[in-house]
């Protein structure tokens, strides 16, 4: 009798060989392997355990071994060859099982990413992936220093590390054009910090982006962009950190909506630093520096590898140039907002 929950047909015939070839010693034909690799495909498409499935031909074994003298040592080769092709085929279907996944998920996610595809074929789609699109999702993206992808170890370090944590809580883990994603509900913001923090403890030189909370379908491709936006602004303004919110960030999309209107800040504030000797770029640097440390002379000279009183000669030239007093909190703010306009536009390498 076959293991329970195990249907007997995938023991058809098996008693009936053994049988066979304990009388004959032969070994089992092409055709008869062919048709036990088929019958291990059909269980592996049935959902059927391995264990099970091999466990039920052992018992089979015991009850139809044969009492013919000597005839042990060929029997149980075709035990041998009979498990082996069983094996062989239920693989087989395994394997083409996980393509043909590989390449659901795949499609799906190209298709949720891209805002592709019937929307309720879409929402449908995603519940077999653990996402309901009628509630709101947030997107964070990493970019490693290497590209990756879902085979490489590094993703796989990650899925490992959050499946541990939060197990199976509607969190979509994948790759996109060499970066790795997680999508999760936007109410669950730890699952997203946590992400990043097994991302760049696997990875050094990893940046994590996370983009805002967004309802829908559609709301899943905002998140994603804004992420993606981020980690591009992150790099054309250098701004330090391996974490970055789209939240936080706000002000510098508002600030280039008008390309032209930022240009024209730009050239008018800081145009006239191109009469300095050497180019604008020293001055321009020292700005930017004095104002990412907050304005603070003496850490602003620090980072600049510059003695305090070169650090204020340099803010007097800047005055002179341009008309606008650095050190002035009234006067402060247009330098500043140029300063930012001119990261964003790569003033003054590109001409405006």
């Amino acid at each position: 009798m076959p293991e329970r929950g195990i249907p007997e047909h995938y023991l058809t015939g098996y008693a009936q060989l053994l049988a066979e070839v304990a009388v004959t010693g032969r070994r089992l034909t092409r055709a008869e392997l062919e048709a036990r690799r088929a019958l291990g495909e059909h269980a592996a498409e049935a959902g059927h355990g391995l264990r099970a499935l091999v466990n039920a031909h052992l018992a089979a074994t015991r009850t139809a071994w044969p009492e013919t003298p000597g005839a042990a040592d060929c029997t149980l080769a075709a035990v041998q060859q009979v498990v082996d092709a069983f094996t062989e085929g239920y693989e087989r279907a395994q394997r083409l099982a996980v393509r043909q996944e590989e390449a659901a998920r795949r499609e799906f996610i190209d298709d949720l990413l891209y805002g592709r595809s019937d929307l309720g074929r879409l929402a449908e789609r995603a519940e077999r992936f653990g996402l309901r699109l009628s509630h709101s999702h947030a997107v964070a993206v990493v970019q490693g220093p290497t590209p990756y992808d879902e085979s490489a170890p590094v993703p796989r370090q990650v899925e490992r590390a959050m499946i541990s944590r939060f197990g199976d809580r509607n969190i979509l883990l994948t790759t996109k054009a060499g970066r790795m994603l997680c999508v999760a509900p936007g109410d669950q913001d730890d699952v997203l910090t946590h992400f990043a923090k097994q991302s760049y403890a696997a990875a050094e030189g990893a940046r994590v982006a996370i983009g805002r909370p967004q309802q829908g379908a559609g709301g899943i491709v905002q998140s994603y962009e804004e992420a993606l936006n981020t980690l591009e602004l992150a790099e054309r303004l250098t701004l330090e950190g391996p974490l970055l919110r789209a939240a936080d960030l706000l002000v510098y999309p508002v600030l280039t909506r008008d390309r032209q209107a930022m240009a024209d800040l730009v050239l008018d504030a800081l145009g006239p630093l191109t009469r300095a000797r050497g180019g604008p770029r020293p001055l321009l640097d020292t700005l930017s520096t004095y104002f990412d440390c907050g304005c603070v002379a003496a850490e602003a000279a620090r980072r600049l590898s510059l003695s305090v009183r070169a650090l204020t000669y340099r803010l007097e030239r800047i005055h002179q140039l341009t008309g606008a007093n650095p050190t002035d909190p009234g006067q402060r703010y247009m330098l500043q907002t140029a300063v930012i306009g001119a990261r964003l536009l790569d003033w003054p390498d590109k001409e405006l």
